[in-house]
């Protein structure tokens, strides 16, 4: 994190307090976190003393918020003995009789950067993580490297080796696959969520300590996956723009029962630096209006809808059209986020003016209700990948995972294709409420916004199936949802109530338009009948608006002519 110049000082005592300074010497104990303050021009150089004899690996880590990180081994660092970046570190394999280890800290930014570093302890039946690394620049690289793009984040790392005592060779990388060699081990790949909405430097630290250590891993962090020897050693997962998220892997040796930690590595999936689009401000101008006009049409037909069948018709119309014309001029064109949400909001208006000029020429009720009942069951279907269960292994071939999404999706028209009304009473409740959480999530951070944007996300990318979509849910989505369920079941109960004595569908418009016109041209006691034309009713407003604007006769005597 950057500082302006008048606060060094006050970051100079917090560093102080919280155990570091800003430049210097920096005593570290085994297994505690000590909080230090970097900068470009003066390394702090880190100090472990009196390493106990059993102790034969110690890995050494630093991490910041978003400033990078230089770790070496040398107040000169070079390629193959530093790293650098906001989650760091090093491996010091230890020799016979050391009890000393040594490395040094700056900071890439002219300013002041807040870190916290950390020295784990291993002993010689522990694996060691990266210890057969053959990709990075490290010989022993314990670090997990992370990228991130709008749809997916990836981790990567190296894989690691059997520990050893000190003094004596590593065992060989690649000398067989049996029982005895590093292809007998595991790695658990670990996530855990920040609090939601908070982007503070200080949570992050504290954090961060939570996903250091092997039991404090286990005890907060969720599990996704287990990697073996045999699988590639990089993992991908739902990004998730303005969360923090920290992951981190352990490596378990089944023989000995023994584990180690890589480096955890954090990501809010943002910039903080950008000026516009930052961490602080994701969502667009565009999409808040988008999405809060559709949340007002949305609580609007949650509450009124069936009442109101055309607003319903073309709400749902809109909903439909604008979500594969989104898909389709994503998919085939070039052009930029605004633009293609504009085009939508036309595209979704004319599908839902289409929809309702379908029902007033041809009154056809299964037309419409197997679009309502698409939309619903389409939402459904996500909600059902929501959860865990979209995040199971079979789900990661497309051919399953869309086949069993449409049979669900589809499943909700037939299961109500006897009463329509309910089912269109049903789509106006959950799918118009659902538009208010959507329109909630461009304002507040509410993982709720994922069951819509990961299925939009399996459509659009086509290697987002390889990715975990596990999310947070904390208070703010229970809040969420919350309200979701109350609008909802609140919308649902009013609407069954109200339309209980009702008919359950307007009778065809244009027929009943056409039996009317026939009514009155051949019922002459009807009254309507009498009813000028409507050229002539025109023509009489005309007049009358035009004897608004004539000047009135002068006032005078005014005598009748005598015969």
């Amino acid at each position: 994190m950057r500082f302006p110049p008048g606060a060094v000082l006050l970051l100079g005592l917090l560093g102080a307090l919280l155990g570091g300074g800003a430049s210097g010497l920096l005593e570290l104990s085994l297994g505690k976190f000590r909080n230090v303050l970097l900068n470009q021009t003066n390394p702090v150089e880190a100090v472990i003393r009196n390493i106990a004899s059993n102790v034969t690996v110690i890995i050494f880590q630093v991490h910041a918020q978003q400033s990078d990180v230089v770790i070496s081994f040398d107040k000169n660092p070079s390629t193959n003995s530093s790293g650098t970046g906001v989650d760091r570190g090093l491996i010091s394999i230890l020799r016979p009789q050391q009890t000393v280890c040594t490395w040094y800290l700056r900071s890439l930014d002219a300013n002041q950067v807040l870190s916290t570093a950390i020295s784990i302890p291993y002993m010689e039946k522990d694996p060691i993580p990266g210890g057969c690394n053959l990709e990075f620049d490290l010989e022993v690289d314990p670090n997990i490297y992370l990228d991130y793009t709008l749809v997916d984040v990836r981790i990567k790392f190296a894989p690691a080796n059997l520990g050893y005592m000190r003094g004596a060779n590593p065992p060989s990388c690649d000398s067989g696959t049996g029982q005895n060699s590093r292809w007998r081990l595991r790695y658990d790949v670990y996530q855990y969520f920040l609090p939601e909405n908070n982007l503070s430097e200080m949570v992050l630290m504290n954090h961060i300590r939570k996903m250091s250590e092997v039991q404090s891993i286990k005890a907060n962090g969720v599990k996704m996956l287990t990697v073996t020897s045999d699988d590639k050693t990089d993992v991908y997962f739902s990004s998730l723009p303005g969360q923090g998220v920290i992951y981190n892997v352990i490596v378990w040796d089944p023989l000995w029962n023994t584990s180690a930690a890589y480096i955890p590595v954090h990501t809010y999936a943002c910039s903080f630096a950008d000026l516009v689009d930052n961490c602080s401000s994701l969502s667009k101008l565009s999409t808040k209006m988008f999405f809060t006009a559709l949340a007002v049409l949305g609580l609007f037909t949650c509450f009124f809808g069936h009442r109101f069948w055309k607003t319903d018709l073309f709400f749902m119309g809109f909903i439909f059209t604008g979500f594969f014309f989104f898909v389709f001029i994503t998919r085939v064109t070039g052009l930029g986020y605004d633009v293609r949400l504009v085009l939508t909001a036309v595209a979704g208006i004319t599908g839902g003016i289409l929809l309702v000029a379908c029902w007033w020429r041809f009154g056809s009720v299964l037309l419409c209700m197997l679009i309502i009942g698409l939309v619903l069951g389409f939402l459904f279907s996500s909600m059902v990948f929501f959860t865990p269960l979209g995040d199971y292994r079979v789900f990661r071939d497309d051919v399953v995972f869309w086949v069993t999404f449409s049979s669900v999706a589809l499943m909700i028209p037939v299961l109500f294709v006897g009463c329509p009304r309910i089912l269109n009473i049903l789509a106006c409740g959950i799918v118009g409420s659902y538009s208010v959480v959507l329109a909630i999530a461009c304002y507040v951070y509410t993982s709720l916004a994922y069951i819509a944007l990961d299925l939009l996300r399996r459509i659009l990318n086509d290697y987002f199936s390889r990715a975990y979509t596990n999310v947070p849910f904390q208070t703010n989505d229970f809040i969420v949802l919350a309200v979701w369920i109350m609008l909802a079941l609140s919308g649902v109960t009013m609407q069954l109530r109200r339309e209980r004595s009702e008919v359950p569908f307007p009778p065809h418009p244009y027929l009943t338009w056409k039996r009317e016109r026939e009514r009155r041209s051949t019922n002459v006691l009807d009254p309507s009948h009498h009813i000028p034309p409507l050229r002539e009713r025109i023509h009489s407003k005309l007049l009358q608006i035009k004897e608004l604007f004539q000047k009135e006769q002068p006032a005078g005597e005014r005598t009748p002519l005598l015969l």
